[in-house]
């Protein structure tokens, strides 16, 4: 084997390993919206925290707590109006291929298959020949257990398999951090409880920073190593809750649902 042909081995094995993500860091972040009345809404009061490497994190509140927001701030889909959020000390900007989101919608390409679904984030990604782009996309799909169905039309999917391939899409530029907006708020219950179960599977091998947004609490303790719970109007974190039950978890186990009613009984406090 040549020098280059190692090289490119080993850029091609970097993308497949598991890669610590880099670390969240939200100082003072404030953000006002003015509704359709001309009135001034807080959706961030002054909002700080610190997410770790790899740590996975549910935001939970009731609806104009400002969780969609924060994430949307992050993404840099959207700018704060004081404050500062960083990967790494390096200020978040704009958006970028170190942060991939996951929406409700799956917001998939109906006019492509599986595979070129998950091709797509691939090909604006430096340091990768088509055939090695090829290979990661097969390893994703094959990870969200969709290899069966690489060339299906997105039409002939179910809305949980739709959303296994907008997860697939997401994890294969190697993201440092994943972004998740209620990725499940509109399945099934027992489509979500395999959602659980793949997730956790597929964190435990990535190692990914999650930052998860979600109404449902017995989720968030379900999926987080830790949960902060906002408040709403103005948009404030209250508290935080360290989830510390080994994994896997399944969303009817005793112990978890202790943690979701200690959880919403703080939440009933706020609202």
């Amino acid at each position: 084997m040549n020098l280059t042909n190692g090289i490119r081995e080993n850029l091609l094995e970097a993308e497949l390993e598991n890669v610590l993500p880099a670390k969240l860091q939200i100082k003072d972040v404030c953000r006002t919206f003015t509704n359709n009345k001309g009135e001034k809404v807080v959706a961030l009061d002054h909002v700080s925290l610190n997410i770790d490497e790899g740590e996975f994190v549910c935001l939970v509140g009731p609806s104009g707590c400002g969780k969609s927001t924060l994430l949307n701030l992050i993404a840099g889909l959207d700018k704060a109006d004081s404050g500062s959020l960083s990967i790494d000390g390096k200020e978040i900007t704009s958006t970028g291929r170190d942060r991939m989101v996951m929406f409700q919608e799956h917001a998939l390409f109906p006019w492509l298959d599986v595979f070129d679904n998950v091709l797509f984030g691939l090909r604006l990604k430096p340091n990768l020949y088509e055939k090695e782009r090829r290979e990661v996309a097969k390893y994703y799909i094959k990870l969200v257990g969709l290899e069966k169905f690489s060339h299906a039309s997105i039409h002939e999917l179910s809305g949980g398999m739709r959303q296994r391939v907008a997860l697939a899409r997401a994890l294969a530029p190697n993201p440092n951090v994943l972004l998740m907006d209620e990725p499940f708020a509109a399945l099934d219950a027992m489509t979500r409880e395999n959602f659980y179960a793949d997730l956790q599977r597929i964190w435990q091998l990535r190692r990914k920073t999650i930052v998860f947004v979600t109404h449902n609490i017995r989720e968030a303790a379900c999926l987080g190593d830790r949960i902060v719970l906002f408040s709403p109007q103005p948009g404030r974190i209250r508290e935080e809750f360290k989830i510390n039950l080994p994994r896997p978890r399944t969303i009817n186990d005793q112990h978890l649902s202790e943690y979701a009613s200690t959880i919403t009984d703080a939440l009933k406090q706020y609202l």
